[in-house]
């Protein structure tokens, strides 16, 4: 008898990398066949299918055509049990190639890691991504969101025939991100070769518009006068690398930087820095900011729906106004300054970051799988 199949799909590889082996491994561990879609390489033992397809970002992209077309003959060659689908256009494509295999009894889940419609978002993102979401609740068994305000927006305008579920995130390995005693920092600073001195700040994210890395630039000019030695980590890749490294050039900050490229052991920056920060325009969770925390980390982050739901502000981390550098450049001093300040936003991050380890993650999104799993074999 042969196994049943399980379809996850992503923009891109990275997506897997970041988030999704925990889950994978589940499906395979309980005897599933398991593929992936995305653009990009990806290699994982639990996987037995790796499907190569361009997805692009751009809504306006004329390559989702060939996408689409790629992807339903991929979703009705395979008779898949479940499919799973992550990031905004995988996931539409993804609900409109399984249109006819949920007639047959597929089980479609969308997560939605932070709706591109918000409150303060433009008006273009509404009209363009807003009335699309809604009418693909339709043709969705579940929606997955990781937070209320995404959460309870879908749940009042999507099809009432759809399930929705709001989980904290997809889960951070604690085992994985976790703090170093002093002597191990220090051991680890001198194996990246970052000065046992520096008061290290650390930026994961993609180099993109959203990610708004020219915010943190101008906070890091104002700092370049009131903190003697620094170093700045911007972790990751993207457009707009090239253009940020001359902006940091042009702001005489760029010996402060050092740009680090995707990493795979990135939790290895976190350990050794000293505060992480986030300017992002927006977010669904803030990640990154979960991993720095379970490192020991106090986070400095732009007010956002997703920042606020990982931060209470003045107890396990700081929040400031979107595009004030100032008063980041304020906070991050104020961390610098303050050892005892630090070190309670800090003990208040652990404690904080522990509601998003992935054993709570898991256990709540798996629960959901299973759910969908057997619906999908009573149909059957």
């Amino acid at each position: 008898m042969s196994k049943r199949k399980i379809l996850f799909v992503a923009s891109v590889a990275e997506h897997f990398h970041a988030f999704h082996r925990p889950y994978l491994k589940w499906f395979y561990d309980n005897g599933f066949e398991v593929h992936v879609a995305c653009r990009g390489e990806f290699i994982d033992s639990n996987v037995s299918k790796v499907w190569h397809i361009g997805f692009e970002r751009s809504p306006l992209s004329l390559s989702h055509i060939k996408s689409l077309i790629q992807l339903k003959a991929i979703v009705d060659d395979n008779d898949y049990a479940l499919i799973s689908c992550h990031t905004p256009m995988a996931g539409v494509l993804s609900r409109l190639s399984a249109i006819v295999a949920r007639k047959k009894g597929t089980q479609l889940l969308y997560t939605a890691h932070g709706f591109h419609f918000f409150k303060g978002a433009s008006t273009w993102s509404w009209l363009t991504y807003y009335p699309v979401e809604v009418a693909l609740s339709y043709i969705t068994d579940a929606i997955i969101c990781i937070n209320t305000e995404d959460f309870d927006l879908i749940t009042k305008k999507g099809s009432p025939n759809t399930e929705y579920f709001v989980l904290p995130g997809i889960g951070v390995n604690s085992e994985r991100f976790k703090p170093l005693l002093s002597e191990q920092k220090r051991s680890l600073r001198e194996e990246l070769t970052i000065d046992k001195d520096d008061f290290v700040i650390i930026y994961a994210a993609e180099f993109i518009e959203r990610k708004n890395h020219r915010l943190l630039i101008d906070a890091i000019k104002r700092l370049s006068t009131q903190i003697d030695s620094f170093t700045v980590l911007l972790a990751g890749k993207g457009a707009l690398l090239s253009e940020i490294e001359w902006y940091a050039k042009s702001h005489g900050v760029y010996d402060h930087i050092r740009f680090a490229g995707f990493v795979t052991d990135i939790e290895k920056y976190y350990q050794v820095s000293d505060v992480v920060v986030s300017t992002s325009k927006q977010e669904g969770l803030g990640i990154n900011l979960v991993e720095a925390m379970m490192c020991g980390l106090p986070p400095i982050a732009t007010i956002d729906r997703g920042h606020g739901t990982i931060i209470e502000h003045g107890v396990n981390g700081v929040l400031f106004a979107q595009d004030n550098s100032q008063a980041l450049a304020d906070a991050i001093f104020e961390i610098y300054s303050n050892d005892e300040l630090r070190s309670k936003i800090a003990k208040s991050a652990i404690k904080r970051a522990a509601v998003f380890d992935i054993a709570n993650a898991l256990d709540a999104m798996t629960r959901i799988y299973a759910k969908f799993l057997d619906k999908e074999a009573r149909s059957s």
